[in-house]
This record gives structure tokens, sequence and C-alpha cells, in this order.
């Protein structure tokens, strides 16, 4: 089974809120830029989020977006869920169908896999650590190049 797009780009943008946490709040545009997704589509996730209260958001220079939980209450699966539905509901109509019922109990057996499996847990892993210092090297990088050709 794949993880549908929508939630994959949603895990995404949680891990980025999960890492920045306690740094600042993130904007939807910042998360866009460094996890290379459009922002309309970001846009449209955060509004599942928020409305589910897996993030809240604060207005006004300086806002952005921060978990509404703390990382370690949030699981994988659970963002994968709220933002598509689809991925456990769909194909109710074929109930009766043998590989129907082969891949619903596969379905099943990966939610729980990733319903053990928190936000803080996925952020606190050394390669996804690494890669942060990686991104925020490069952003500081370009601040850097930005301020030196004004």
């Amino acid at each position: 089974m794949k993880i549908p797009t929508k939630g994959r780009y949603a895990v995404s943008a949680m891990m980025d809120l999960a890492i920045h946490d306690k740094i600042k709040p993130l904007t939807i545009a910042e998360i866009a830029e460094k996890q290379n997704i459009s922002l309309s589509y970001l846009e449209q996730l955060f509004a599942v989020l928020r409305r589910e209260g897996l993030v809240r958001g604060t207005r006004g220079p300086g806002g952005g977006y921060r978990l509404a939980q703390p990382a370690n209450m949030i699981t994988v699966a659970q963002i994968i869920r709220t933002v598509d539905v689809k991925s456990v509901d769909q194909g109710k109509e074929h109930e009766d169908y043998l590989p129907y019922m082969l891949w619903t109990e596969l379905s099943k057996q990966i939610f729980s896999f990733l319903d053990n499996i928190t936000l803080a847990e996925c952020v606190d892993h050394p390669d996804v650590k690494s890669q942060f210092e990686k991104q925020q090297l490069v952003i500081n990088t370009e601040s850097d190049e930005d301020r030196a050709a004004a």
C-alpha cells in the first residue's frame, strides 16, 4: 500500500512544525518552500488539520502555525486519516470481494503500525535531525548571500 500524497505531504509539514515547535511558528509559505509542496495544496491541507485540532494558527507579524498538541500525542496514522479519509474508507461497496478483504486487512495492519509512531519519534530520528540541519545551513547561506547582494 502506498501512502496517499495528501498523507505524505501532511506528515512532512507536521514534522516541519514539530522540529520548529520550540523555535518559532512557521508560515505555510515557509513550509511549502522547504518541503517543495504547492502553496495552494498545502493551504487546503492546513484547513483540514486546523479544523481537526492538529495545528493552530496565529495571525500578524511573527505569526504562523504551530502544533496544537504535543508532538508525542500525534501519530502518523492520525495525520494521514485526518487529511485523507478515503485511505481508510474506500471501496465499501466491494466488501465481499476477496482481494478487497485482503487489502482492507493489510491497510488495517499498516495503520495499526503507524498509530504507534508519534511525530516526536519521527523528528527525533537521527536522519531527520541531520536533514533539518542541512536545510538550515542552506537557508542561512541563502540569507547571507541575499544580505551581501543588497
